[in-house]
């Protein structure tokens, strides 16, 4: 039998024969911090703990306060609120929709009635804890993809068979805890008792499942609605439903019969109606209204969405002209710098905020200014003689990720502003119990623009990821509540047509890369997915903004 050297976090080598299980190996029962061990990240992939090792390996044990490791558990605890759900109520249809805070949202229906009351929670939430405290395992399985459709079929679950109907691997990995099973997307924790950490709140038609943020993983924060965005995504639900659209599966059918030219037409109609009504209510107060401001985290489609909110105002009568918040960069020198030393670009100090605010409040007045412009090269600001003045009948419009932040436009009286949140919130599912995370729907969109306009490779675009998503947190996410409407830019096609540019991208992470395991996790993904050819992808569309052929100037 092959004998493996196998590299420990703290350096310590072992030998072990070929087959061995992750979880047999020393230190994994005594977890870190008080936080159990729940996965393995071997050679940069995350691992099962029951997963075989196969070659050399170095090895780290990772807990709930990992990126990674949180990942697993927030897999591992929605399995587990999917298999209590099934057992208290079997002829209750649930379905997991979507993140919301720290949390996931789930709709519940039971006796033909939306929602949940708060005595069927209890019931839900005493079974968790009771199958926690039961500490049972939960078993990776591999069986024949014959095998895995009877087991659906005879389970009424059509999502599941959706998903498997274009795919063809010679066996299907399953996840198995004392009579329920689940299709795998990705590693489990071993056992029901580290599940420790999780809390039931009755929202709207369904519940939230709150989770433990992983930065204080020991406690459970309580739950903090986020209304404008339970609207986004309840938005998109109902879009959904016209479309006819809520799973992978159901969008690979489309795709696979030949419908996908008229479902991104209708996609795309349903983004020109929503952008027709904010266009509506900004015209409605042309009065008033002297500043638009349009923001949102990165990749969400601002700039397009700013382009063709022109349009919508130009019919109305308006003329609305652009000014960049990147021409106010503060330059090099005065650039506040993060934690470890480096320039932060995300702050909002980052930009004059003294004269970006003093040029707002004399555009407002009729009063002409000279602005500034930043030159990138030398990264400082210069003055080119670039005048401005704001006439009667136009409008101002300000796109960037500081334009919810009352700072970035204090001297502006509120009546004079409209506040615009762009996000990009998929309301697509992989199937009932797995959604997608709208933040990987950014990342691809970025990791293929950085690609194609700025040279980027994937890896680059992935190790500046986490600051990005670090500075979002910070700057963009506080301020959702302060948008006067909010618009939602993700196309439930367009993962399909990312699928193609993405895929050749991620394969260049190679396995001595930290990055490597999140390359696999995305690239696991997208298996789920048909490929969509792009030609039919509108030149107006925001997805052109990513995979290029636009309409507009950038």
């Amino acid at each position: 039998m092959q004998t493996l050297v196998l590299t420990l976090q703290d350096g310590t080598r072992l030998k072990r024969p070929a087959g061995t299980q992750v979880g047999t190996l020393p230190g994994v029962a005594d977890g870190a911090d008080g936080l159990p061990f729940i996965a393995a990240m071997v050679n940069h992939d995350v691992a099962s703990l029951s997963y075989p090792l196969a070659t050399n390996a170095s090895i780290r044990f990772l807990t709930l306060a990992d990126a990674h490791g949180w990942r697993v558990y927030r897999r591992s605890l929605s399995f587990l609120t999917a298999k209590a759900l099934r057992e208290v109520f079997p002829e209750a249809a649930f379905t997991l929709q979507h993140s919301l805070g720290m949390g996931l949202f789930w709709s519940f229906r039971a006796n033909a009635h939306d929602g949940i009351t708060q005595d069927e929670l209890n019931r839900v939430g005493d079974h968790m804890r009771n199958l926690v405290q039961r500490d049972l395992p939960i078993e990776r399985q591999k069986v024949s993809y014959e095998d895995a459709v009877r087991q659906f079929e005879a389970a009424g679950e059509e999502d599941k068979l959706k998903l498997l109907k274009y795919r063809n691997p010679p066996h299907v990995v399953l996840y198995e805890c004392d009579g329920f099973t689940d299709l795998a997307h990705g590693p489990l924790s071993p056992r029901t008792g580290v599940l420790k950490q999780f809390d039931l709140v009755a929202h709207d038609r369904g519940f939230v499942l709150n989770l433990p943020d992983r930065e204080t993983p020991h406690v459970i924060t309580p739950f903090e609605d986020h209304p404008h965005l339970f609207h986004i995504y309840q938005e998109h639900k109902e879009w959904g439903r016209i479309l006819g659209v809520s799973t992978v599966g159901r969008l690979n059918e489309i795709i696979a019969t030949d419908e996908m030219e008229n479902f991104m037409r209708t996609a795309e109609a349903l983004h020109e109606q929503k952008m027709g009504r904010i266009a509506d209510q900004i015209a409605s107060r042309r009065d008033q209204i002297k500043l638009v401001l349009i923001a949102g985290p990165s990749s969400a489609g601002k700039t397009t969405f700013a382009k063709r909110l022109t349009t919508h105002l130009t019919v109305h009568g308006l003329r609305p002209i652009t000014l960049g918040t990147d021409d106010y960069f503060v330059g090099h020198d005065r650039n506040p710098v993060d934690e470890n030393g480096q320039p932060d670009f995300e702050h909002l100090e980052a930009v004059d905020v003294g004269l970006f605010n003093e040029h707002l409040s004399k555009l407002c007045e009729g009063v002409e200014v000279d602005t500034p412009t930043f030159n990138f090269t030398t990264k400082q600001p210069e003055y080119r003689g670039r005048k401005l003045r704001l006439a009667p009948d136009q409008i101002l419009i300000v796109e960037g990720i500081h334009g919810l932040n009352p700072r970035l436009t204090a001297m502006v009286p509120p009546e004079r502003k409209f506040k615009i949140y762009v996000s990009a919130l998929t309301q697509l599912n992989v199937d009932s119990h797995n959604r997608i995370s709208t933040t990987d729907n950014r990342l691809m969109r970025r990791m293929v623009r950085d690609h194609r306009y700025r040279g980027h490779t994937a890896l680059e675009t992935l190790r500046i990821w986490t600051s990005v998503r670090r500075g979002e947190k910070r700057w963009i996410f506080p301020f959702q509540h302060e948008a006067n409407a909010t618009f939602n830019s993700a196309l439930d096609y367009e993962l399909a047509v990312l699928k193609p540019k993405v895929e050749p991208l991620l394969m260049q992470i190679k396995p001595m890369d930290p990055e490597y395991a999140e390359a696999r996790r995305l690239s696991e993904f997208l298996l789920n997915f048909l490929a969509a050819d792009d030609r039919a992808v509108p030149r107006t569309s925001i997805l052109r903004e990513y995979i290029g052929g636009s309409a507009f100037k950038y």
